[in-house]
């Protein structure tokens, strides 16, 4: 399960999730990736389980690259508490992931098995994905692409 090794506050606010992923929108490192359509938090273990159903598919060929880390820890207080009494100890590590974000890349495999690799990630997962490919997700430089 993928959580932080150090965080310097253990406790953080929800925060919002407004607006477009300005970050990690493109394939950089494989051929095909899964990218998010909504907005939404996704735990350490669904990440976990989407990375096994894509390497289970794929029978271990392949490469796939993880592109978003749970770095927001997520607060609940014990059952049966009566209010106040300050905010709960962290029970769960989430990644905020926004629009566009791309969530997996797999490189080494061809396209069709991609694809499917990638939907079975996605029913694992608490938002709407769609597949990319690198050539349509080019980052966009100053010059030439």
């Amino acid at each position: 399960m993928l959580m932080p090794k150090r965080v310097k506050y253990r406790r953080v606010q929800r925060g919002r999730m407004k607006g477009k992923a300005t970050r990690g929108n493109f394939v950089s490192n494989g051929e095909y990736g899964i990218m998010a359509t909504e907005p939404a938090w996704i735990t350490s273990n669904q990440i976990e389980a989407a990375r096994i159903a894509m390497t289970r598919y794929t029978k271990r060929g392949g490469q796939v690259w993880i592109k978003i880390f749970p770095d927001k820890p997520v607060t609940q207080k014990p059952a049966e508490t009566r209010m106040g009494s300050g905010k709960g100890s962290p029970a769960y590590w989430v990644a905020v992931v926004k629009p566009g974000r791309v969530l997996f890349e797999i490189a080494g495999v061809p396209e069709e098995t991609a694809r499917e690799a990638m939907r079975l990630a996605g029913h694992k997962l608490p938002l709407k994905t769609k597949f990319v490919k690198r050539e349509d997700t080019v980052k966009e430089t100053g010059g030439e692409v």
